[in-house]
């Protein structure tokens, strides 16, 4: 049967125009070019625009997703209000894409963790087969790696089982030899409705997903470094057993499977008639060597995250943790103590006065920030700069990322006076739009305070970062003046914040490692 040349083709080059001669930085493929300065017969394309063929591919012939709800805009994008809700539809002005294809393909090429979430059939696990064959596996072999949870999965079913032969024989445990399963090797791994595992078994996936380790009897197999990619059909996490927040903490991304538009069944009966199945016309132009992929995510961690957009990003991870009620002493003025004392923290945040509960965006969540969460918002935005074909995060791409990254990472308040607005009510189930409208809020506040002009806690914490060494005593005293300073101006401040708190902090910080420094200034003599 021949194959409709719509499934095989590939976009030509160049899917993004405008944007391969806006660099200014190197590019990975200088390397590939002879003295001449000709390319080399098999330089080929930037690995940016191939990942952008690979995605075009996915929308275009294999996964029937007709959404674009990543929006950027060039230039001005019509709108139009629809319905009684008067929803706002805009039309994007610039290359817009569908997260349900974009985010699984960043995954890929930063090694992350993704976790479709949507009802049975609308193409998770087929998804993530795909992001299996485009890291060059062969589709038999992804088929038998994938993990099939199940509520008798048991460690061994998802590891490996001690050979019998040796469980009789050894002395010792390090004499048993593991059968290890064959997916714990591979660069893609697939875990289908992972919130069917047990709980027992959850702790031993925990451990591969987090220290890329698997353990049995004290034998330990290590694992690659590999993109993950989990499913579920609830997007609250529950299923047969409730997932362990600490693997639900490790997941980087979180995509709704959206729903099938009945305007393109035209599409399936393509499929049918033809007997074509996606996965098994990959083109090979678009298919990733584990070098290209290692190659790709080492040209990833090296586009820039520019000063001012970074300050925006502190301002906005700084609003949520927060808790005044929570403690005497400033450190331990937040969520997390009142959530290891096992209280509520958005009830107990309730009790605050003096501020406007429906504006003050701490409210809205009953946690803050991880450690975690915050590095994966800055991988996955500099991903998704690069796959625009920036070598520089703009804007847009923090706001484009930030919802997919804190889908499952920002606990939301339910009882918070910001939902309780009319019109704000929808903000209960659609949480991608709920993070996106608390980024503008905070991006809001940002601009009003003219942080970008005028930051001196800023300004303190750049001098310091430029080192001690060097710096005289008079420096220092003068550097502790300011903190003073600045600190007298917040005891004049009638109202703590969250970016306030932070700021304090980091004052108390600064002053404290000044102090050393003169401390040790007078040992020295």
């Amino acid at each position: 049967m021949d194959v409709p040349k719509q499934f095989t083709k590939v976009s030509e080059s160049p899917t993004l125009p405008g944007k391969r001669g806006a660099r200014k930085t190197f590019d990975v493929a200088d390397l590939y070019r002879d003295p001449s300065g000709e390319p080399a017969p098999d330089a080929g394309l930037g690995l940016d625009e191939k990942l952008r063929k690979a995605y075009f591919w996915i929308t275009n012939s294999a996964i029937i997703t007709p959404f674009y709800d990543i929006e950027f805009n060039d230039g001005p994008a019509p709108e139009y209000t629809v319905g009684d809700s008067k929803s706002i539809v805009r039309l994007p002005s610039a290359q817009s894409y569908s997260s349900f294809v974009l985010l699984p393909l960043l995954t890929l090429a930063v090694r992350g963790k993704c976790l479709f979430v949507g009802g049975p059939g609308r193409g998770k696990t087929a998804s993530a087969i795909i992001m299996g064959v485009l890291a060059g596996y062969p589709l038999i072999d992804i088929k038998r790696a994938i993990q099939h949870g199940q509520p008798q999965m048991t460690i061994a079913d998802l590891l490996g089982n001690p050979l019998p032969a040796d469980l009789m024989k050894a002395e010792s445990m390090d004499a048993i030899r593991i059968a290890w399963r064959k997916w714990l090797a591979m660069r893609v791994k697939i875990i289908d409705e992972y919130n069917r595992i047990p709980t027992r078994t959850q702790s031993a996936l925990l451990t591969v997903m987090a220290d890329n380790y698997a353990e049995i009897m004290d034998q330990v197999y290590e694992c690659p470094d590999a993109a993950w990619y989990l499913t579920a059909n609830d997007d609250a996490g529950g299923g047969t057993y409730q997932v362990i927040e600490a693997l639900r903490d490790r997941i980087d991304v979180v995509v709704h499977a959206l729903h099938f538009n009945s305007r393109f069944i035209g599409e399936l009966l393509a499929r049918v008639d033809s007997g074509v199945k996606p996965e098994t016309l990959v083109p090979g132009e678009i298919i990733f060597t584990g070098e290209e992929i290692d190659r790709m995510h080492a040209d990833i961690l090296a586009v820039e995250m520019p000063r001012a957009l970074l300050r925006r990003l502190e301002h906005f991870a700084s609003q949520f943790e927060f808790c005044e009620p929570a403690g005497e002493q400033i450190e331990y003025k937040t969520k997390d103590v009142v959530k290891l004392a096992g209280e509520n923290p958005a009830t107990l945040a309730e009790r605050e006065t003096g501020k406007s509960k429906a504006k003050d965006l701490g409210l809205q969540t009953a946690n803050g920030l991880s450690v975690r969460a915050i590095m994966t918002i800055l991988v996955f935005t500099k991903a998704l700069a690069y796959f625009r074909g920036a070598r520089e995060v703009s804007p847009d791409d923090l706001r484009a990322m930030v919802p997919f990254v804190l889908h499952d990472k920002l606990v939301q308040n339910p009882d918070a006076s910001f939902l309780e607005e009319q019109g704000n009510a929808v903000y209960r189930v659609d949480r991608v739009s709920w993070i996106r409208r608390l980024f503008d809020l905070s991006c809001a506040e940002y601009d009003q305070v003219g942080l970008d002009k005028n930051d001196p806690v800023g300004a303190l914490m750049d001098a310091f970062a430029r080192g001690l060494e060097g710096v005289t005593r008079k420096q220092a005293e003068e550097a502790l003046v300011a903190i003073e300073r600045r600190m007298d101006a917040h005891q004049k401040e009638r109202k703590l914040h969250g970016p306030i708190f932070d700021d304090i902090l980091a004052l108390k910080y600064l002053h404290q490692r000044y102090r050393n420094y003169l401390r040790w200034l007078e040992w020295q003599g």
